[in-house]
């Protein structure tokens, strides 16, 4: 047996989560069986979806169960195996997150290679973050060099991916975030074309000027984190036959009442527009044209994986899940399970 510290889901939060809605427990993992690997697990994601998660509303996925470790995205070192293909010492990625150290079937965990990229770039670019924005842009939008697209929370996860994927496909890039130096941060370190704070003014006449900056009469591609104001801005200056893809919807994952739908559709008709919601989970089939492509923008230095660490080790996890939500990274925020101090934080 190792003894270990996980994270567990106790109550169901109401709005916004607390620190009463987990619980961080103490329990004995044991060793591995045949196809098992035993994982101490070296750093973490905090991502939005979890909040879906930890509500019974139906989703796309199971809710977290009460009382049970809660689960996500991680990367760590192998430190017994009972599968030969995989052995001690190998990095693998894996999905029992939120845990000091996690038992996990052989067959549920990725080996990668940390020499050729940080371990947590798997996390990032190279993961799901990144396999998201790739799907949602060259697969579920067919995104084309030349034209204009517009990603919010776009320096978030996955928004500053997808931007930067844009980018690199030829494309005329426009990003919204919640603070001016997530803007500047865009333009001057991401290379977006123009970006705006849509705390600032209503967000038509944000976009509006943005359109105007880069030189473009209208969006042929909108990357949607958001939903609410920010879809239906996008929906009133979309090209015909542009594309809409829907990747998620952050400004009513805390809500407590039914949030408005974007109130324009009627130009979804006019215009012969697309909106498709995806999961990237139905993508498998793109993942080796993704690796591909990733691996050569990641060494070409055209994408880069944009992380916030957080310090501290699992103790810091919920800790760094709440300022997630609040919007306080830049990129990924990943949890690293090493000795610094509880909460400190690297952008």
């Amino acid at each position: 047996m190792t003894g270990s510290r996980e994270w567990h889901l106790v109550r169901r939060p109401t709005g916004w989560p607390t620190d009463d809605d987990v619980a961080l427990v103490e329990v004995d993992v044991p060793g591995p069986g045949p196809g098992e690997l035993l994982v101490r697990n070296t750093a973490m994601s905090v991502e939005p979806y979890m909040r879906g998660r930890m509500s019974e509303a139906v989703s796309y996925t199971e809710p977290y169960a009460l009382g049970a470790p809660m689960l996500g995205h991680a990367v760590g070192t192998v430190i017994a195996s009972g599968e030969p293909g995989i052995p001690a010492g190998r990095s693998v990625v894996h999905q029992a997150g939120w845990r000091e150290y996690a038992l996990v079937p052989a067959a549920a965990a990725e080996p990668v290679d940390t020499d050729a990229f940080p371990a947590s770039t798997y996390l990032g670019a190279l993961g799901i973050t990144g396999m998201t924005a790739y799907v949602g842009l060259s697969h579920v939008a067919a995104c084309k060099p030349g034209e204009t697209v517009f990603v919010s929370a776009a320096a978030g996860a996955v928004g500053a991916t997808a931007g930067q994927i844009a980018k690199a496909m030829g494309c005329r890039v426009i990003g919204s975030a919640g603070a001016e130096a997530k803007v500047r941060f865009l333009t001057e370190e991401l290379g977006y074309d123009a970006a705006f704070n849509y705390r600032d003014s209503p967000v038509r006449a944000s976009l509006a000027v943005a359109l105007t900056e880069v030189g473009a009469d209208g969006l042929d591609v909108y990357f949607d984190n958001v939903g609410g104001e920010q879809l239906e801005a996008a929906i009133r200056v979309m090209r015909p036959f542009g594309r809409i893809a829907l990747c998620g919807a952050i400004s009513t994952y805390n809500a407590t009442e039914p949030v408005p739908g974007p109130r324009n559709l009627l130009l979804m008709i006019w215009r012969r527009l697309r909106m498709t919601g995806f999961l990237v989970s139905d993508h498998a089939d793109q993942h080796a044209a993704f690796t591909g492509d990733m691996s050569r923008w990641l060494r070409a230095g055209a994408v880069r994986s944009v992380e916030t660490a957080v310090h501290g080790g699992v103790e810091a996890a919920w800790l760094a899940f709440l300022a997630m939500l609040r919007g306080d990274n830049v990129g990924k925020m990943i949890v690293h399970f090493g000795s610094s101090a509880v909460g400190d934080v690297d952008h």
